[in-house]
């Protein structure tokens, strides 16, 4: 029976402590987003496993945090909700990850001359070291996520403009403030003055953060892999399911439990969908958004499995809360998709989005096709086996996953609220 490969420290990219302290302080910070209230740690939070707790999140113009945030009031109120579930940040800074986002619109290339393949395209600033600082850059300019709403601020303005164009508008945000200014001076060699900052060294410490905050493979799992200590018995029989009967490991295989590929796994439609330029329909065709190959409809990122326990909802759109109920989905998609109801998913009522919510569900055809783009067999499994395989997949959730080296931090330099 195959095995997942075990993981260790010389794995992962080696990042620099002083830049992943910025990074972490950055990462609470609401300075980066264009109305300055809402931070990556508020859909990343350490508190709810670098996740948001919700099936598709309230980014800009929400309050709160979690399963609590709500959708704001008045001329702030959110538009729309998150059309993706918040992806896990686990083990992002191993170096076999070279692929970002559910869609995979972001990944090492030198197809555009910067380094990556990703939606600034040539406007994607020289000097990202890593994946991971490029992807770091991408919400600040997305409307609903940091950037807010045409009109009201200069962040977003500039940014319809193109791009690439908010970027400078931030980092001058943070690099006038002191503090600020004199971490970035001691924590990167190239930078002798507060002025130098660029939203490249922004980027490259929050990845320092994310890289190394994140990185956790001390699970009962990785104890057998390592050193051959069982597993609890229900775990055990959970992980011959999972290598064998079960068919998992066809896509959830190498040293993070993916095979960093795409597959049509049919999950319940429902949400604004991620639309494409001149497509009215709200839906999501997943990895035929980045490629525009027909080929790709509706085929999303196998994700990692490290700590899966701590990150519901699960599914690129957060279709099941549960953990059991996502493994029913896995062993027989087409049943499970005919069984769904939305009380599943984690959505707080939005009185003035229900509408859109589940119109999707409405338009047969649409229906009809993403059901029919399928990527495996049903396989039959007893509440007992399912129960085992969710068993082996707790197992996966690291002793010291809730213990993380920095944590949320008490106070920011900008002196906004942190979350």
């Amino acid at each position: 029976m195959a095995l997942a490969e075990p993981i260790t420290a010389e794995d992962f990219i080696d990042f620099d402590a002083g830049q992943a302290k910025l990074g972490q302080l950055l990462f609470y910070d609401k300075i980066l987003a264009g109305n300055r209230n809402i931070s990556c740690g508020t859909c990343h939070h350490h508190d709810l496993g670098g996740t948001d707790g919700l099936s598709l999140g309230i980014g800009e113009g929400g309050r709160g945090l979690g399963p609590d945030r709500t959708p704001g009031d008045g001329a702030d109120r959110i538009a729309k909700r998150i059309p993706r579930n918040a992806p896990a940040l686990w083990n992002l800074g191993h170096k076999d990850v070279d692929t970002l986002f559910h869609d995979g619109r972001l990944e090492v290339s030198d197809i555009y001359g910067n380094g990556f393949d990703s939606p600034a395209e040539e406007w994607l600033p020289q000097g990202l070291e890593t994946v991971l600082a490029a992807q770091a850059l991408l919400p600040m300019a997305s409307q609903f996520e940091m950037a807010g709403n045409v009109g009201e601020n200069a962040v977003i303005g500039a940014v319809t403009d193109r791009i690439d164009l908010g970027w400078p508008i931030l980092a001058k945000r943070v690099r006038t403030i002191p503090e600020y200014g004199a971490m970035f001076v001691a924590a990167f060699d190239h930078i002798d003055r507060p002025e130098d900052v660029t939203i490249v060294e922004i980027g490259n410490a929050l990845a320092a953060f994310i890289g190394t905050e994140w990185a956790n493979y001390d699970s009962p799992y990785d104890a057998f892999l390592t050193d051959g200590t069982p597993l609890p018995a229900d775990a055990e029989r959970g992980r011959h399911l999972f290598f064998g009967k079960a068919g998992c490991a066809q896509c959830h295989n190498g040293p993070l439990l993916s095979d960093q590929d795409f597959h049509a796994m049919a999950l319940p439609a429902f949400g604004p969908g991620r639309t494409r330029r001149w497509d009215p329909v709200p839906r999501d065709v997943g990895r035929m958004g980045a490629t525009d190959d027909l080929e790709d409809a509706y085929r999303f990122r196998t994700p990692q499995l490290r700590n899966v326990a701590l990150t519901a909802p699960y599914g690129h759109n957060g279709a099941y809360t549960s953990l059991r109920d996502m493994v029913r989905h896995m062993a027989d998609p087409a049943k499970a998709r005919a069984d769904w109801t939305p009380a599943q998913a984690k959505l707080p009522e939005i009185s003035w989005l229900h509408e859109i919510d589940f119109v999707i569900r409405s338009d047969r055809f649409e229906m009809a096709r993403q059901a029919a783009t399928l990527d495996t067999r049903p396989v039959t499994l007893s509440e007992a086996e399912v129960d085992d395989i969710v068993a082996f997949l707790e197992s996966l959730t690291g002793k010291t996953a809730l213990d993380r080296p920095l944590g949320r931090p008490d106070r920011v330099p900008s002196g906004l609220p942190v979350d």
